[in-house]
């Protein structure tokens, strides 16, 4: 962590966000799946206004400590159709990245299985089917088992931050007015 804890801990929503994957260095493990406090994308090096934007809509109506992945936030804006009005997430997603591999922000790294990274890639509302080529046995996981995938990231995040919630990052900018409507 780097940050100091000194400060009251509070949980703050998390975006999660699948990527191509990577390594962090010489005999670690390959990172598919990225956890970040939502005030990261609040961070001047990530393109704005864009994630503030993102920021905005990610946190509105939120449970404290909610983990939300950014196929969530695509299906709540009509299944990606209104992405245009928010911003782009593909370049903001990029930034945040960045910024972890920078260690400019605090972040859980991941290494999801492919099951389990096709689910918080899906919608809340999504199935992802396999077959297995061998005997061409079919199986089918749902949202209860995306669900599940999202308390096991949740608990991995607890571990991981032992009552020092992530640091989102320095000079963060401030938060965007939220349009009446929206």
């Amino acid at each position: 962590m780097s940050q100091n804890c000194s400060q009251k801990p509070v949980r703050p929503v998390y975006l999660l966000f699948a990527h191509e994957p990577y390594y962090s260095g010489p005999g670690s493990w390959e990172i598919n799946t990225t956890v970040v406090a939502a005030a990261s994308l609040l961070h001047p090096r990530v393109r704005q206004p864009d994630s503030a934007r993102i920021h905005n809509r990610l946190v509105r109506g939120r449970r404290v400590g909610e983990i939300v992945p950014l196929s969530t936030l695509t299906h709540e804006l009509e299944g990606g159709a209104r992405w245009r009005e928010v911003g782009d997430w593909e370049a903001v997603t990029a930034g945040l990245l960045r910024l972890v591999q920078d260690r400019a922000c605090d972040a859980v790294s991941l290494r999801l299985p492919d099951i389990a990274r096709a689910l918080v890639c899906a919608g809340p509302h999504s199935q992802v089917r396999t077959v297995d080529p061998e005997g061409g046995q079919q199986s089918v996981y749902g949202p209860a088992d995306r669900v599940e995938v999202l308390v096991e990231v949740g608990r991995h995040l607890a571990r991981v931050e032992a009552g020092c919630p992530l640091w989102p990052g320095d000079g963060l900018l401030p938060l965007l007015q939220s349009p009446p409507d929206g």
